[in-house]
């Protein structure tokens, strides 16, 4: 089956032609690219033919880093990322336990406050969650998804008391009596999590088809996705089972590389164990890089800095791993032929992954390993300039600057704020980069971070003339790095990421020609038509 695209504004992201009027595609490969005359001319009798009638045609947007399964199990959540303050917090909770009626003693899970946003400027603690859920035990987490709050309840469950058990990499906070808040940082919220419902094969299968249709509809092709993150790393085989049968059944509609989250020795010593390697899979589902977890977000306050917080002198932030710690699994991902892609927020623990890699490549030369850091949000100029010597790859997030800038400086200081995001300096200094959204902490619709990125302002239009506009990037930057980027993150580039005959027939059809919109109104564009190997999986 052949179907021609045409009369389209036709963006291929093609070093060769960077724009077309039409394009042929044939047994779900593109097949040829041009003006109307010399595609339309390939048609027969069999032809399917798309007028674009002058809207835009591009690459499917490809992901680089975001957690399908996280983003589906949300719904199952109280929702809380429009609360202005605590008391909205307690009565969405009180509300979500009425509405879906649950029982006594059954856990009630929320997600995406953000402290910053309530009117009394201070995160949730037990209490409040015990007066709002007296009867459940109860775990709401924070929009960065890497602080949590428990209720007495959950916090009684985990066996969190007075003077309560360290962990490494993560803080049980505390008040002045030694009693527990009920906030719980980084690897301390696993005291919780561990306690909830499992997930089993026939969920997952469940969760990725809900997942997907999303992710379609939004003009995703490809995503990036650390699942591990949500199930924890116990449930790798049987996830990778999972997408493995979805995609031998067809049943897989998008393409789908797994962050493998690995956070100890003995995790990741099983998973070499059991033959599992970077790029092993098919065209819709590979395993992807080892995914590490180094600090947190500059939000939560858990984001490692090598000064401390403007906004709490008290504290640098959070160190998931020790140096030593990282580099042990460096070292052993990589002389196992593993990626790796280091979660990385901010300056000491982009420092810490960008040592770790110089050390572990001199171990183990390779021409092209392409080490990654997830995040990558606070560069001074000397680690930007590491990046390109080093030849690290960045995964950024531009969304998070709608998120963060009316909260940042208070955090770090308005020296810091400045080293924020720096997304047209890595560009510009040609550091390979791709894009994502970190869905669910992020919107997962693309339109909405390629908004983010020519504007740098909020959905309000805020600040006017953008947060630091020096770091704006241009509409054509932003499709390449959310396309061609992304594919090269993942060893892709050859097959998609761009127009060109020969590659995967992975397209998107917008609304309009977005060349020709407002960057105010690129958000409010839609997709009309997603289409994967050749086949349209959405139309609008």
């Amino acid at each position: 089956m052949q179907i021609i695209f045409h009369s389209g504004q036709v963006l291929t992201v093609d070093s060769e032609r960077q724009t077309a009027e039409a394009v042929a595609v044939k047994n779900g490969i593109i097949s040829a690219v041009g003006s109307n005359e010399e595609v339309l001319s390939l048609k027969n009798g069999e032809t399917k033919l798309i007028n674009l009638e002058g809207r835009t045609l591009l690459p499917g947007f490809n992901d680089s880093h975001m957690h399908l399964i996280g983003h589906a199990l949300t719904a199952a959540k109280v929702d809380l990322r429009h609360c202005a303050s605590i008391g909205d917090v307690a009565a969405a909770v009180e509300g979500f336990i009425e509405n879906r009626k649950v029982k006594n003693g059954d856990w009630v899970l929320g997600w995406g406050w953000d402290q910053s946003q309530f009117i009394e400027k201070r995160m949730p603690n037990r209490y409040d969650l015990d007066r709002a859920a007296p009867d459940h035990p109860v775990m709401i987490m924070r929009n960065c998804c890497h602080v949590c709050v428990a209720n007495s309840t959950a916090l009684q469950k985990a066996g969190i008391d007075q003077h309560p058990k360290s962990i490494e990499g993560g803080t049980v906070e505390i008040d002045a009596t030694g009693i527990p808040t009920g906030v719980l940082e980084e690897n301390a919220m696993q005291f919780v999590t561990g306690l909830q419902p499992s997930i089993d094969g026939k969920m997952l299968e469940k969760l990725i088809k809900e997942a997907a249709s999303d992710f379609l509809a939004a003009g995703l092709t490809s995503v990036q996705t650390d699942d591990l993150a949500f199930t924890g790393s116990d449930l790798a085989p049987v996830l990778i089972d999972t997408y493995r049968r979805l995609e031998a059944s067809g049943d897989l509609p998008l393409r789908v590389n797994l962050q493998t989250l690995l956070p100890t020795v003995s995790e990741l010593q099983s998973f070499l164990d059991q033959g599992y390697r970077t790029g092993q899979g098919g065209e819709y589902f590979k395993i992807g890089p080892l995914k590490l977890l180094t600090d947190g977000s500059i939000g939560g306050q858990t984001a490692l800095l090598s000064a401390p917080y403007e906004s709490n002198p008290d504290t640098c932030g959070v160190g998931v791993l020790t140096r030593p710690e990282l580099l042990q699994l460096v070292d052993l991902a990589r002389s196992n032929g593993m990626q790796i892609a280091a979660h990385a927020i901010g300056d000491a623990a982009i420092e810490m992954v960008l040592d770790v890699y110089r050390e572990v490549e001199r171990r183990y030369p390779d021409p092209d390993p392409r080490f990654r850091i997830i995040h990558v949000s606070l560069l001074n100029s000397v680690l930007l300039q590491r990046f390109k010597t080093q030849g690290v790859l960045a995964d950024i997030q531009p969304a998070f600057t709608s998120t963060d800038l009316s909260s940042i400086a208070g955090n770090i200081g308005d020296k810091r704020a400045a080293w924020a995001y720096r997304w047209k300096d890595l560009i510009d200094l040609g550091i390979k980069t791709g894009c994502g959204s970190d869905c669910p902490v992020e919107n997962y619709v693309p339109l909405e971070s390629v908004y983010s990125a020519v504007t740098r302002q909020d959905r309000n239009g805020n600040p006017p003339g953008g947060w630091f506009p020096e770091q704006k990037l241009t509409l054509e930057e932003t499709i390449y790095i959310y396309t061609m980027g992304s594919a090269y993150c993942s060893f892709e580039e050859n097959k998609k990421g761009s127009i060109t005959p020969g590659k995967l027939a992975d397209l998107v059809v917008l609304s309009e020609d977005i060349a020709a919109a407002e960057p105010s109104r690129i958000k409010d564009l839609q997709v009309d038509m997603t289409v994967v190997g050749g086949k349209i999986v959405f139309e609008r």
